[in-house]
């Protein structure tokens, strides 16, 4: 299988996980038909719409491209069905969650390198486009985004895209660069869950 074709077919697996999350959300918040698709869509496209746009990359890649439409429908009618029959399988999505949170860190990432970003840049497109859908996500179901919370979310997508920049100044195959960021990413997300990591929490005194 082409490289291209792998990675757009995990790209697309990417949307899929986060549709599910959004849909998912939907159902918890009891939003009607039509909320659950809308916020399943926010989830999986916002955070590369917001890069896209921020980037000045017309047009934004789901009106360019079809495929994530239709998976976002798909996953999310796959949703709906689940959850009427079976229960919810939380932890096979808080795995398949941060292996999507990988692949759009990273391919977010390499969208900026491509548009000529600078690191800091690049490290900011990359970790909005893994965790910006999540974020509107949240807002739209009151709730405190995730990654303004304790949780090791934005932290693992960044240090993610720091593995692959480095990587790249090396002279690294693109591909190795890649696949080392995307690994960086989910495992540190999957260690922060398996092991309850949680970043410190700075108060005020009283």
């Amino acid at each position: 299988m082409p490289i291209s074709v792998l990675l757009y077919t995990l790209d697309l697996f990417g949307v899929a996980v986060f549709a599910a999350s959004g849909a998912l959300a939907g159902v918890a918040a009891q939003l009607d038909l039509l909320g659950v698709l809308v916020l399943a869509s926010i989830t999986a496209v916002g955070g590369g719409t917001i890069r896209d746009v921020l980037l000045s990359r017309h047009p934004i890649f789901w009106i360019n491209d079809s495929g994530p439409i239709y998976t976002i429908v798909a996953a999310t009618t796959v949703t709906l069905v689940w959850v009427h029959f079976l229960p919810i399988p939380r932890d096979a999505l808080l795995i398949a969650d941060a292996l999507g949170l990988a692949l759009f860190a990273i391919s977010g990432a390499q969208v900026a390198e491509k548009a000529g970003c600078r690191a800091l840049v690049i490290v900011l497109m990359g970790t909005l486009t893994g965790a910006g859908g999540g974020v509107l996500r949240d807002l739209l179901s009151a709730k405190v985004p995730l990654i303004l919370r304790q949780d090791i979310y934005a932290t693992a997508a960044i240090a993610g895209i720091a593995v692959y920049l480095l990587l790249r100044a090396a002279k690294a195959p693109t591909a190795g660069a890649f696949a080392a960021g995307v690994v960086t990413v989910a495992s540190t997300r999957l260690a922060a869950i398996a092991f309850e990591l949680k970043l410190p929490v700075f108060s005020l005194p009283l």
